[in-house]
């Protein structure tokens, strides 16, 4: 490529805020039977109590480790999403949705992974928009219609992209390069996904090293709750030209 990669979108993981202690549980003491002649009041409040206190510890650490499970809060690093998301952007990410569809996204979606070895920055985690599954032929090809600006083909088939920054300056493979007819493109492995940055030419992304392994994917973006301006869903989006 001839444009070199400007930001990789490192994500730094941020432990989940802890819980409040909930409230204790409003629950009057039921009386004990009538038999127990002289027992103190007294005995039966304060074990209901110690009661309650145990239920409300157990709750919170119940309730903390399903949010743990379910739910991490990241902060983007880095531009190669605006205008979609921003520099120090503070996201959720949901981590249990694609357990339940075979761990594969949609294309479309915003994702947080783990960086594939190719990166060289094992260790860190990206962002990035999901473009092609398994199967897919992903390409970028000049198109003439369209004042010679350069856009993104799904399977033979053109992209719209209103959420992104501006047109890519490159072609995808290189080989594309003024080849529209006979660009054929690249497709996208088993258990595996194709990615790019929606500020496609200051992206660091599945053009220059290669597919995210659906292994590395840690979730989908969720929400964007600061700055508080920008709270709002992150909605994926994905769809053909007409």
């Amino acid at each position: 490529m001839s444009n070199s990669p400007v930001e990789s979108n490192q994500l730094a993981p941020i432990e989940p805020d802890q819980f409040a202690p909930a409230g204790q549980m409003a629950v009057a003491p039921v009386a004990g039977p009538s038999t127990a002649v002289g027992k103190p009041r007294k005995a039966t409040t304060r074990k209901s109590l110690v009661q309650e206190l145990l239920e409300t510890v157990l709750l919170t650490v119940l309730l903390f480790g399903v949010a743990k499970f379910s739910v991490q809060n990241f902060q983007v690093d880095g531009v190669s999403m605006v205008p979609t998301l921003q520099n120090n952007e503070m996201i959720l990410v949901d981590k249990v949705s694609y357990h339940f569809s075979n761990g594969l996204p949609s294309r479309g979606d915003i994702v947080v992974f783990h960086a594939p070895p190719k990166t060289n920055q094992v260790g860190r985690d990206f962002i990035k928009r999901v473009i092609g599954l398994p199967g897919d032929v992903i390409s970028v090809k000049l198109v003439a219609a369209d004042g010679g600006k350069n856009h993104v083909f799904v399977n033979g088939r053109m992209l719209s992209e209103t959420y992104i920054r501006e047109a890519p300056f490159d072609t995808y493979p290189e080989q594309c390069i003024g080849h529209f007819k006979t660009c054929i493109g690249d497709r996208v492995p088993a258990n595996s996904v194709f990615v790019m940055g929606d500020n496609r030419n200051s992206s660091f992304d599945s053009r220059m090293w290669g597919y995210v392994p659906k292994g590395n994917i840690i979730g989908r973006a969720l929400i964007s709750y600061w700055p508080y301006d920008h709270i709002a869903l992150i909605r994926g989006q994905f769809v053909y030209a007409k």
